[in-house]
């Protein structure tokens, strides 16, 4: 099948290019062959036959972040050359940090030691740097302080390292998918992105900011406009689908020069019989008509920010397939809006205690249908998100975890008036009637009838395209990816994955769910590959020369 091939069109562009050319002019080159030719409809493509991909060229792409969610428009904003500084009139409230942050005011925080500046922080995120560049940007925000940021930012074109984000959809991610009649669990100031204000954008709207929180389609538009007004656009790729995504190698002794894709852990014990390569992405893009059309990709660093809301977790139970099951708050909000639920004498069986699951309830009960709310902890389990939630922002959420511990399941009450909570309960089994089988922890089971059921109890990243499904780089190799039981290992400052160079993981695949850590994932990359770019410059220089990019 012919493909458009990354490193094949790049080596007729390069060819051209003496060994007298700069780094810097290599890179502007193939900033400028990216824009002429990445934006240029995807049929208009150069194709190749599949059988010429391993041809070997010098010249690779430096960077492709897969995901366009708020954690790949970040980082594509900082690598695009925006960089941050200590305002000159900024006073931090933590007078260790701020006196930290003096020392070295005339470099950007890029460009300082981050894990100096992070020592001693707290926050609610177990990543250092997300926590650093969080009270940078809302000093003081969990006392409840609306304190501005003590950074400015400033665009300097000269840092620009190339680089390619790739998304299913819009710029925005799964933002776009969310269930617009919801509100964000965040403050709208917590969702915006460095350099536009989300109120500031709001007003040139139009609309009034109501309160401080908004909804999720509001996010949307937000992280769309913000790509184009910050001249990213040409970054971005839509309707792209990553199928394959791996390590090439090449054996000293192959006279032939041929690339394998061999990952560095499946190679034989001699493994200084090997040179590490750069990174193979292939996938496809989605065209006007349907039509898919491959493409090929190379890469020496690849960036995970998928996400982790692409596969919804399964209770793994019999019946759990058949189509009066909901397992995403979309497909279930799109059941209610319909009108398929109304009217119904039998509940809706809600399974879950976080958020998607108290978004269920409320949908349900705010359109007059009777829930069945099953959870497996107790209500006084501390670690239930409601206790980290404070009742005057939250009051709906606060409003379900009222019900939840006040109109739980008792054989002397009507369990199916308008909400009914079964605590520390589990579903057995569905079956074709609409019923399930609930068991609590005493043993004893209870088949119910339902009208429909919503399974929301988290979901898994789809990382299909690595190899083992992308289990080997989390903290437990055995078990999926999960941003809290089990999330990609790192550098924790880094953000390099501890069992993969060259592979850097953001947002909620490192435990970062919230868009106000997640930005500190973008900071912790973008000084590492500066930094590495730094001494391959510096290397560069030492030489006298060199054959380009490698």
């Amino acid at each position: 099948m012919p493909v458009w091939c990354c490193r094949c069109s790049l080596a007729g562009h390069f060819r051209n290019y003496g060994d007298t050319e700069t780094e810097g002019e290599i890179y502007n080159s193939l900033v400028q062959y990216f824009g002429d030719n990445l934006g240029r409809k995807v049929k208009a493509m150069p194709l190749i036959e599949e059988t010429s991909l391993l041809e070997d060229s010098a010249v690779t792409l430096p960077v492709v972040i897969i995901g366009n969610g708020p954690s790949g428009i970040c980082l594509s904003y900082m690598l695009s050359g925006y960089r941050p500084y200590l305002s000159s009139e900024a006073v931090h409230p933590n007078t260790i940090l701020h006196s930290k942050l003096q020392e070295a005011r005339h470099l950007s925080i890029v460009d300082q030691d981050l894990e100096y500046l992070s020592e001693g922080l707290e926050g609610r995120s177990s990543n250092p740097v997300a926590v650093l560049f969080d009270t940078l940007l809302h000093p003081d925000a969990d006392f409840g302080y609306d304190y501005p940021s003590v950074l400015h930012w400033k665009l300097e074109q000269h840092h620009y390292i190339p680089h390619l984000v790739l998304g299913k959809g819009p710029p925005g991610g799964a933002w776009h998918n969310m269930e617009g009649s919801m509100l964000t669990i965040s403050f709208g100031s917590w969702m915006e992105l460095p350099g536009l204000k989300f109120k500031d954008w709001v007003t040139s709207k139009r609309r009034n900011l109501k309160g401080d929180r908004v909804m999720p389609e509001e996010v949307a538009r937000y992280y769309k406009h913000y790509v184009k007004v910050m001249g990213l656009q040409k970054n971005f790729r839509e309707n792209t689908y990553i199928t394959s995504v791996s390590r090439l190698c090449r054996d000293q002794d192959d006279g032939g020069g041929q690339d394998r894709a061999i990952s560095a852990q499946h190679l034989p014990m001699e493994k200084s019989k090997f040179i590490k390569r750069n990174w193979e992405i292939r996938g496809y893009q989605r065209v006007a008509d349907g039509s898919h059309v491959p493409f090929c990709l190379f890469a020496e660093n690849v960036v995970l920010a998928t996400g982790t809301l692409d596969s919804p977790a399964h209770l793994e139970v019999e019946g759990e397939d058949f189509p009066f099951v909901f397992h995403s708050m979309p497909e279930f909000g799109a059941a209610v809006s319909q009108g398929k639920l109304r009217g119904k004498v039998d509940p809706v069986l809600i399974v879950g205690s976080g958020l998607a699951a108290a978004d269920a309830v409320l949908c349900a009960y705010n359109n007059n249908i009777p829930v069945i709310h099953v959870f497996r902890r107790r209500v006084t389990d501390p670690s239930l998100i409601f206790k980290q939630l404070p009742k005057k922002l939250y009051p709906e959420y606060h409003k379900v975890y009222h019900m939840m511990c006040t109109r739980a399941y008792s054989a002397d009450a009507n369990p199916f008036s308008d909400y009914t909570s079964f605590p520390e309960h589990r579903v057995l089994s569905f079956m074709s009637d609409m019923r399930c089988i609930l068991q609590g922890v005493s043993g004893l089971k209870k088949i119910l009838k339902l009208s429909a059921a919503a399974v929301l109890i988290g979901s898994h990243p789809n990382l299909s395209f690595l190899k083992e499904q992308g289990c080997y780089l989390g903290h437990n190799s055995s078990h999926p990816i999960m941003c809290k039981s089990n999330p990609v290992e790192i550098d924790a400052f880094t953000y390099e994955c501890v069992k993969e160079a060259h592979l850097f993981a953001l947002g909620p695949l490192v435990g970062d769910n919230f868009v106000r850590f997640l930005k500190g994932g973008a900071l912790g990359v973008t000084h590492c590959l500066a930094t590495r770019q730094k001494k391959k410059q510096h290397l560069f220089v030492e030489r006298g020369g060199g054959d380009g990019i490698a």
